[in-house]
């Protein structure tokens, strides 16, 4: 077996009211002028609110500039004005506050403070990123997991393509989970940040690679957004459900370190030709993914059923697939997730692009079978 290396290194601090844990785990990293990085929606909302208050309680000890300019699906410009802020405002590390997408650029900007001058298409080209200013993630969404991924997922402007800009160096040094701060997500944004989560987990524990211990915090994962999620979609204000999506979403982005799969090179290329919310791409795209997967690999999901109480230890591989599938499927209409394409503006002429994005999107190379062009190009036809 080739040699494999298992990291879990990102500090978390878990709860309601974990918030007030900011300014002196700040101190201990020597932040002392943040930016904070997020994007205009938040500007109006209590999470935001609930920042600035912390902060402006310990106004001796803080002085803080503001980038909100953050785009629902981020940009390569969002990540060079908020660097531009940052050297501006002579500030000493990032906070990011908001969903994924915040999280990505105020993670990624640190890499243009330290390179201004860096073309983003040759990001790899370089060896070393030690060294970036310090970063703090606060996710006010349940889904993409950022605040412990180590990487960005970014549009550059070069080839108008999302790119995912890997690094360790990219990891928070710290993450606040506070289920305070979900609480006025609305059910929509909830249920479709909640199966960006699920995706996560249900896709890294299929990945081939070997990685025992991500399978299990992938199981557990489902596990706990199959209870919490519907809870929360119907209670915005149950707090317990919002802890435990947080938590399994920082799960789910835990387990992708294995790698991903087929839904989410479908999923990608929807955000950046069509504009579509990750999590609801994720949503549309992830049960015509399974079947194409369980007609290739028979038995692929039934341990995946077994996380979402399926009692499927003695029924026969597909059997057991297609239950799980068939749970997921109500699963998602229960959400208010299901539907085609079409429905969310995705136009037929739009296919030949989708797929060519599809096809150059990294994650299908680590599906659990073999994923051709044409079968993403179907899968595509399918959704529609």
């Amino acid at each position: 077996m080739k040699p494999v290396v298992f990291s879990f290194p990102t500090r978390i601090f878990f709860g309601a009211g974990a918030l007030t844990a900011l300014p002196e785990n700040l101190g201990l990293i020597n932040v002392r002028r943040p930016l904070i990085v997020t994007d205009p929606g938040m500007l109006n909302t209590d999470a935001y609110r609930s920042l600035l208050d912390i902060l402006g309680q310990n106004k001796d000890r803080f002085v803080w500039s503001v980038y909100a300019g953050v785009h629902p699906n981020p940009t390569e410009q969002d990540l060079r004005e908020s660097a531009r802020a940052f050297v501006e405002n002579n500030c000493d590390g990032v906070i990011a506050i908001g969903g994924g997408s915040a999280l990505d650029v105020g993670k990624a900007a640190r890499i243009l403070v330290k390179r201004p001058d860096l073309d983003l298409t040759r990001f790899y080209d370089e060896t070393d990123w030690s060294g970036l200013a310090p970063f703090v993630a606060i996710p006010t969404t349940a889904g993409t997991g950022s605040e412990v991924g180590r990487s960005s997922v970014i549009t550059l402007a070069k080839t108008n393509r999302k790119a995912v800009l890997f690094n360790p160096a990219l990891l928070a040094s710290f993450v606040i989970l506070d289920p305070e701060l979900t609480r006025s997500l609305p059910p929509a944004l909830t249920a479709a940040t909640g199966v960006d989560a699920l995706t996560h987990c249900i896709e890294a524990f299929t990945c081939p690679v070997f990685h025992p211990i991500c399978d299990g915090v992938a199981l557990e994962g489902i596990h706990l957004i199959v209870d919490a999620l519907p809870r929360v979609f119907k209670n915005g204000k149950d707090i317990d459900a919002r802890g435990q999506m947080l938590v399994a979403a920082a799960m789910g982005a835990i387990a992708f370190q294995k790698d991903l799969g087929v839904v989410h090179s479908l999923a990608h290329p929807l955000s950046t030709v069509a504009g579509m919310h990750h999590g609801l791409a994720n949503a549309l795209c992830l049960v015509p993914a399974m079947k194409f997967c369980a007609s290739r690999k028979p038995g692929i999901y039934r341990r995946v059923g077994i996380a979402c109480g399926l009692d499927l230890n003695a029924v026969p591989d597909v059997e057991a697939d297609g239950r799980t599938i068939e749970f997921i499927s109500r699963f998602l209409v229960g959400l208010g997730l299901a539907g085609r394409l079409r429905a969310y503006g995705v136009k037929p002429e739009q296919i030949d692009e989708l797929v060519a994005q599809a096809w150059d999107d990294p994650c299908h190379k680590t599906n659990v079978v073999p994923v051709t062009a044409e079968d993403l190009r179907s899968l595509y036809l399918e959704v529609m």
